[in-house]
């Protein structure tokens, strides 16, 4: 529900994950003067702009409520879902490590044990320079660590600004 249905539906309650947020609207009040909602094309302007200031904090301060019960909730899921992929990265590593093995015994077959051992390092040595080799040309492609384009396009707009206020 957003801030305005909040206004036009008073006393309503959002529900994020587990928690309750209530959500209500300022109802129209006349600064102690008794009025009733009748007499509304009669108030002074001070009173309707102090209530439309009201109703506008309220309105801020609710969607801020509701908008840190989501984000509270996502980092939450965020969380055991980091705690899940870690797991999955420890056991797949042991896989790999199984993996290996089984290679090595395979080519033990063949060979000795220690020269199977040996090639298969030697293979993964070899995998391993690549990658490593790989991820250092991404890595200078990217340096450095700095969004270039927005730096140029908010330079440009600066001097675009300061351009039209000497004018």
């Amino acid at each position: 529900m957003s801030g305005r249905d909040a206004l036009a539906h008073p006393d309503r309650q959002e529900r994020i994950g587990r928690e309750v947020i209530a959500v209500s609207s300022t109802k129209p009040h006349y600064a102690g003067s008794g009025r009733d909602t009748q007499d509304a094309g009669q108030e002074p302007v001070s009173e309707l702009v102090q209530r439309a200031s009201q109703q506008l904090t309220e309105l801020v301060r609710g969607e801020l409520r509701l908008a840190q019960a989501e984000m509270k909730e996502k980092g939450k899921r965020y969380g055991k879902g980091g705690g899940l992929f870690g797991g999955a990265s420890v056991v797949g590593f042991l896989m790999l490590q199984a993996l290996v093995a089984t290679v090595i015994a395979a080519v033990a077959v063949a060979l000795p044990v220690w020269a199977a051992a040996l090639i298969v390092t030697a293979l993964l040595g070899v995998v391993a320079a690549v990658m490593a080799l790989g991820g250092k040309k991404q890595v200078s492609q990217a340096a450095p660590p700095a969004p270039e384009q927005t730096i140029e396009n908010v330079k440009a707009d600066v001097a675009k600004i300061k351009g039209s206020a000497q004018r």
